[in-house]
């Protein structure tokens, strides 16, 4: 189990899949040295330098939190069972409700469509909400996600940032 990084009057709450075994072997979100969170986060804007994934705990003064939409740690996220992501999606509805960020970052396109039961869902800005919030869908940072550059997925990540103001 991987802790969630929040705070109070989040702008926006990224949700990862679920950890990687990296991360859960450090306790970092987005730990592996070939993930491009971190790095796109940055090139985004959302954040004045680059981070380091054991610098997490800064992102609430930045306005940002992370979660993740299944608990269990895995190489891949294609190892999760759909009832595992439906389940964690009826839960991250209820976190994000209690934590109220202004948006909701979903990483990865797929699992959105599988947890929400949303299957033409698309990246970007979303029609509906989940928890009270609005969603936006971003790629998935993971360096096994080939349809996405770092540059692309930042820019997706600055369309969101820009959305914010």
């Amino acid at each position: 189990m991987l802790d969630d990084v929040l705070g109070p009057s989040l702008d926006v709450l990224f949700c990862g899949i679920n950890p990687g075994l990296m991360s859960a072997a450090t306790g970092h979100h987005f730990a592996r040295p070939g993930n491009r969170f971190w790095p796109a986060l940055h090139l985004s804007g959302f954040t004045p330098r680059l981070l380091a994934p054991a610098e997490q705990h800064l992102l609430p003064s930045y306005g940002l939190g992370i979660t993740n939409l299944a608990p269990r740690p895995s190489a891949k996220a294609s190892e999760l069972t759909r009832e595992e992501l439906v389940e964690g999606g009826a839960a991250l509805a209820a976190k994000v409700a209690a934590v109220a960020p202004k948006a909701l970052a979903v990483l990865g396109v797929s699992a959105y469509r599988t947890a929400f039961l949303r299957p033409k869902a698309r990246i970007g800005p979303q029609e509906e909400t989940v928890g009270g919030a609005r969603v936006w869908v971003l790629p998935n940072p993971s360096g096994l996600n080939a349809h996405f550059t770092l540059a692309g997925i930042a820019e997706e990540m600055r369309r969101l940032r820009s959305s914010l103001a």
